[in-house]
């Protein structure tokens, strides 16, 4: 193993774009933190994958990101292996979806604490450790203009990753900030979906298909390697 790669931190690893966006980043030859939440079997499945396929190093670690003491202790940790992050990929997040009548300010502030607080608080001390670098924050486009009205908790707090993204990028003028705003990715929660609904979503917004997550993770690559796109900048991904 090459221990002078570059490293990067993925939240939200262990889920279906998390793990694409982890083995392209291995495959490009950083280290790869690969954190979960609860789905720890996955993680370490997907440990086991990048070790065999890959030379780089890996670290699986779990941590509630909406915590701030759970945030501050998963990275003492990592700062035992890992003195310098230089990529940080925000992908962390949930969704509660349910009518308005239904939904109670316990949900709304829960989704909000993860989607937002949560990537707020893990940049905040990943960039202690970041002279220059990128962050990608995952969005969605329902943080812009496909709003629905069962996720409205969820849109809100994609509109405040993207705003959040904007104000990053202006203090931390040596990071590349960049949020990556895919609308419906085929996921294996999208897939269990009602077909009807989700035929019915897609047409109202206009997209053709779904996007996969290999297309998610090669936008990320796409990103790191490209030079012109500003911080600051809401990258859609539209199909």
């Amino acid at each position: 193993m090459n221990s002078n790669n570059k490293t990067a931190l993925i939240t939200g690893a262990s889920s279906d774009i998390g793990t694409a966006i982890t083995k392209k980043l291995a495959s490009m030859g950083y280290n790869v933190i690969i954190h979960y939440f609860k789905n720890k079997d996955a993680a370490l499945s997907l440990e086991k994958e990048i070790i065999h396929s890959y030379s780089v190093k890996t670290l699986v670690i779990s941590a509630n990101i909406a915590s701030e003491n759970e945030i501050t202790n998963m990275f003492t940790t990592i700062r035992n292996d890992f003195p310098q992050l230089d990529i940080l990929i925000n992908n962390a997040g949930i969704a509660m979806d349910n009518d308005i009548y239904d939904k109670t300010k316990d949900e709304f502030l829960k989704v909000l604490e993860v989607n937002l607080i949560g990537t707020f608080l893990v940049t905040k001390e990943a960039t202690k450790n970041m002279n220059k670098g990128i962050i990608i924050n995952i969005s969605s486009t329902d943080g812009i203009d496909t709003y629905n009205d069962l996720s409205m908790d969820y849109c809100a707090s994609k509109a405040g990753i993207n705003s959040l993204t904007k104000t990053l990028a202006m203090r931390f003028p040596n990071i590349k900030v960049i949020a990556l705003a895919p609308n419906w990715v085929k996921t294996k929660s999208v897939l269990e979906m009602d077909p009807a609904f989700l035929k019915q979503e897609l047409i109202r917004i206009g997209q053709r298909e779904l996007i996969t997550t290999d297309e998610v993770a090669n936008k990320v690559e796409e990103l790191i390697l490209d030079n012109t796109i500003k911080s600051g900048s809401i990258i859609r991904i539209d199909k």
